[in-house]
Order: structure tokens, then sequence, then C-alpha cells
């Protein structure tokens, strides 16, 4: 099953809820993932452009898309990115097929 990225950002009204009452949020992400019949890989916290991010599995590019926008959909984020992700078998199935491929330079 495809991997996922979600990045994630709080505003600052999320922010402030979840530092008056603190919350594990990875359990509403976990429903949602397993909505689209995927799994929650792993949840996490960070520093930098985004606050957060998800690893996911979901059965394909429309569930990811959904996954998505329903989170971003009750206003609690202020960000989202969603990146398919791939583990070093299929990146290594993406470099032999690239290197079996050509494309013409422009001007060629």
């Amino acid at each position: 099953m495809p991997l996922y990225k979600i990045e994630f950002s709080y505003t600052p009204e999320a922010w402030a809820a979840l530092c008056a009452s603190p919350e594990d949020r990875s359990e509403p992400v976990r429903a949602l993932a397993e909505s689209t019949g995927g799994r929650l890989v792993g949840f996490y916290y960070s520093f930098g452009e985004y606050d957060g991010f998800a690893i996911f599995e979901a059965p394909d590019n429309l569930a990811a898309g959904a996954a998505s926008l329903t989170a971003a959909a009750p206003g609690h984020l202020a960000s989202i990115r969603t990146t398919p992700v791939f583990t070093v078998e299929e990146a290594m199935q993406m470099m032999g097929r690239a290197g079996e491929m050509t494309l013409r330079r422009p001007g060629q």
C-alpha cells in the first residue's frame, strides 16, 4: 500500500487550545487514516517549517488526498502538505526503470 507523509502546522488558536488542554492528536489522525482503508504508521512533532508530520498508508492518491482535505477542513491547521514517500526497494525499482529510459534534451 502506498505511503504518504502529511506535514502540518497548527494555527495559533490550535496551539493555545492544546497548551490549555493537552491531547494526543495521533488518535484522531489514526482514525482518519483507518477510514481511508489505510493505517497510521507514525505521528511526530518537529521544529522548523512544520509543527509535525504523520506517515500513513492509504490505498491510493485519492484516499490520501481525501484524508488531507478532511484534516484541513476543521480550520485548526495553518498549513498542510501531503507527499508520497517510497521505500528503498521502490526507489531502486524506479532507478532501474529510469536507467532503461531516455529523454532528449531541448535543442538536441
